[in-house]
């Protein structure tokens, strides 16, 4: 039974014959590379966060002050890291974390499908946002057979909000990330210094511009009158939802509907009982509010609020540690975020596969060298605090 942790072994081999890695196997490396490789506008995009971007920072640098106990005498030569999601079984617990800017990534500018070939390759999930420069159907097909999410910025014209999450459905997503903190951006200083904001250039806005909703309510199309479809989708963007509109949420569609934002216990047990089929602990990776808590260090009160409803993870994940310090703070799945992105950076959908196979490899081989042989014995273990 092949194990993700093989991927050591053939670079091993390989390098026996004179061949290294194309790409860097770890996360420092792969970010010094991909910020040569970047534009400085769609670098300080991706990179930048929330004011003096504190938060940012504690969401990587609180995963340190977790640890793993090594439980010896275990026999781990077969692992299993397939975790079982909205009715369906998965290969492992990770996915990829929805990118707006996904689509600027790759020098053809079609980084969405990059991202979703490299899901493909991979059976890792993709999260396809509403912000892309391809449009969700063709995303769809170009994840394969692999299982995708549809993350949607809600619109305040409820009749596009609909076609949208319909389209999702039709195509074949498995579930609809509704993300709840981003009615209205953040205080992002990178961005405000350059006046960059790729969306009103232009950017990654495919999903609206080939919605026969939205087009209905421009005179020309946008092809022919881009900067009016510009200004429409800018008033166009950001719902403000309450839990009042979680019954016309789940009237939408019948595929689970996964609340992304959702950071403490009491807003998760909320969510659970006003319809919500999954809850995604979450702070935006420090992009949309700054002087918060570490999203990690948030999870455990998410979890043991949810019971058995599943929860998604991201912010701050760097490596596969930091998906088992995750997983086993009780997260059911976890969210790669900025690596995968600097993958496609490099190498598009084949940059991206290599950090996707990287990450899995560590969760895998920390796994077998810790005493956990699955998912359950992670969780079982637990995390605990260093300092």
């Amino acid at each position: 039974m092949p194990h993700y942790g093989d991927l050591q072994n053939a670079i091993y081999f390989a390098g026996l014959g004179g061949v290294v890695p194309k790409y860097p196997v770890d996360y420092a490396t792969l970010k010094a590379r991909a910020e040569q490789a970047m534009p400085p506008h769609v670098l300080n995009y991706v990179q930048g966060g929330c004011g003096d971007e504190l938060t940012q920072e504690r969401n990587r640098s609180a995963f340190d002050h977790w640890g793993m106990v090594p439980r010896m005498m275990k026999d781990c030569r077969q692992r299993d890291l397939s975790i079982e999601l909205f009715g369906k079984t998965l290969p492992s617990p990770l996915f990829m974390a929805p990118i707006g800017v996904n689509g600027i990534a790759t020098q053809d500018e079609h980084g969405d499908l990059a991202a979703a070939r490299a899901s493909a390759a991979t059976g890792v999930p993709f999260s396809s946002s509403t912000l892309a420069n391809d449009p969700l159907e063709d995303i769809a097909k170009a994840c394969g057979d692999t299982p995708s999410f549809f993350q949607l910025y809600t619109p305040k014209d409820e009749e596009l909000a609909a076609s949208l999450v319909s389209r999702a459905e039709k195509a074949g997503y498995s579930a609809i990330q509704v993300t709840l903190d981003t009615w209205v951006t953040g205080w992002r200083p990178r961005d405000l210094n350059a006046s960059n904001f790729p969306q009103l250039r232009g950017h990654v806005l495919q999903n609206y511009f080939t919605d026969p909703v939205f087009r209905s309510r421009l005179a020309k199309p946008p092809e022919e009158d881009p900067r009016t479809a510009i200004t429409t989708w800018a008033a166009t963007f950001g719902k403000v939802l309450t839990w009042d509109d979680m019954r016309w949420l789940r009237s939408l569609t019948k595929l689970p509907i996964v609340l992304k934002g959702i950071c403490h216990g009491d807003d998760a047990r909320r969510a659970i009982d006003e319809g919500a089929d999954g809850i995604y602990c979450s702070n935006h990776g420090g992009r949309q509010a700054n002087g918060g808590i570490a999203a990690i260090d948030m999870l455990p009160d998410v979890v043991a609020a949810s019971g058995d409803t599943p929860v998604l993870f991201d912010s701050g994940i760097r490596s596969g540690t930091d998906v088992v310090k995750a997983l086993a703070l009780g997260a059911t799945a976890v969210g790669v975020g900025r690596p995968y992105y600097y993958g496609l950076a490099l190498g598009g959908a084949e940059g991206a596969e290599h950090v996707l196979r990287c990450i899995l490899a560590e969760a895998d081989l920390l796994m077998a060298v810790n005493g956990y042989p699955t998912i359950e014995a992670v969780r079982a273990a637990g995390a605990q605090r260093t300092g």
